[in-house]
């Protein structure tokens, strides 16, 4: 999966399920886990919240027990977090720890995805001020360094701005390297992906401008570490709501209002009741993040933009309240001809960011 050998040969494509961790709760949800394998899909990536965005009828697994589990239930999906924070909550040791294990459990197919985190999942779990975006970042690729030595050396000693260990050893360290994805939505975390990510996550439904810049400075960041860009994945999670009916499609994007928000709108909120009230005050807006279509053919016309984009790993996030109808549907009828233009996608070449 991480391809940063220098090598700048594209690995397939991977068409995959977002295992919607803040609607569902966990059983429920390792159920639609092994449902999304069973109809062919190649991924498995879930978000690790501590607190919904939702609280009436939100749920926030833990999703490193919540991988175990479906690792138990599942035998070839790669399963991913999109996004853990390994930061703040968490101390990069105790990722490190928890994705060794993930990683000798499930050999080949664990993907570790982080990001800069949230307020509502941070500040409330421990009580500490949320650091401004600028520290986050700096947190993130000190905790790269830290992990990936806990995953390659024995009794390491680590003393960093932030985090430090005395004679750690993580004692569960796969032989296949775990790969880390880093999720970006602004020019310098995208450069940060690229000088020291795996992979770079991002979410659809924006100015397809953005992402050409985002993905110029990932490549800018690849290239100014002595990278090839084409050697990183590229991630994106793509909210569809697709649907045999078109009012039930429209109608399953209410409960995600809050992703239609804008992040002036978001930043610093830390309670799930005040993101549940801003998000039903715009409840009408949340179809806006989502392609919405009974049409496969134009679900995959939609979803085909981003393959020329150049992203290589596409995560889809059905928003229905009924996952097994969604997944029915989708991997009937759409599945297929998406696999069909991802074989014959012809991404734009990646250059680095004017």
């Amino acid at each position: 999966m991480s391809g940063t050998d220098g090598s700048t040969t594209t690995p397939p494509i991977t068409i995959g399920y977002k295992a919607s961790a803040e609607q569902f709760g966990s059983v429920e949800l390792v159920e639609f886990a092994a449902e999304a394998e069973h109809r062919g899909l190649d991924l498995i990536a879930t978000s690790d919240h501590f607190q919904p965005w939702r609280h009436h009828g939100g749920h926030a697994p833990n999703a490193l027990t919540w991988l175990g589990a479906v690792g138990s239930r599942t035998r070839r999906a790669v399963l991913a977090t999109s996004v853990l924070t390994p930061t703040l909550r968490y101390h990069p040791s105790i990722v490190a720890q928890a994705f060794g294990t993930l990683g000798m459990l499930c050999p080949g197919r664990v993907v570790l995805g982080i990001g800069s985190g949230e307020a509502m999942n941070e500040t409330p779990a421990t009580g500490q001020e949320f650091p401004g975006a600028k520290e986050r970042r700096m947190r993130l690729a000190e905790s790269i360094t830290l992990m990936r030595r806990l995953w390659s050396e024995e009794r390491v000693d680590f003393e960093g701005r932030y985090y430090r260990t005395e004679k750690a050893t993580v004692y569960e360290r796969p032989e296949t390297p775990i790969p880390i994805y880093v999720a970006a939505s602004g020019p310098l975390a995208a450069k940060l992906a690229g000088r020291v990510g795996d992979g770079f996550i991002c979410t659809s439904g924006k100015d397809p401008e953005l992402y050409r810049t985002l993905l110029g400075n990932v490549a800018e960041g690849a290239t100014s570490a002595g990278r090839h860009p084409a050697s990183l994945r590229r991630m994106i999670e793509i909210k569809v709501s697709y649907d045999r009916d078109l009012a039930t499609a429209y109608e399953a994007c209410r409960w995600w209002a809050a992703l239609a928000l804008s992040s002036e709108q978001k930043t610093g909120v830390e309670d799930p009741l005040e993101m549940e009230r801003l998000a039903d005050a715009n409840a009408d807006r949340a179809h806006t993040r989502f392609i919405v279509s009974d049409d496969p053919q134009q679900v995959i016309d939609r979803i085909g933009t981003y393959l020329d984009l150049g992203f290589t790993d596409l995560v889809l996030h059905g928003p229905g309240g009924d996952q097994r109808r969604f997944l029915e549907q989708f991997c009937t009828d759409v599945l297929p001809g998406l696999r069909e233009r991802a074989r014959t996608a012809t991404p734009v070449a990646l250059e680095t960011a004017p």
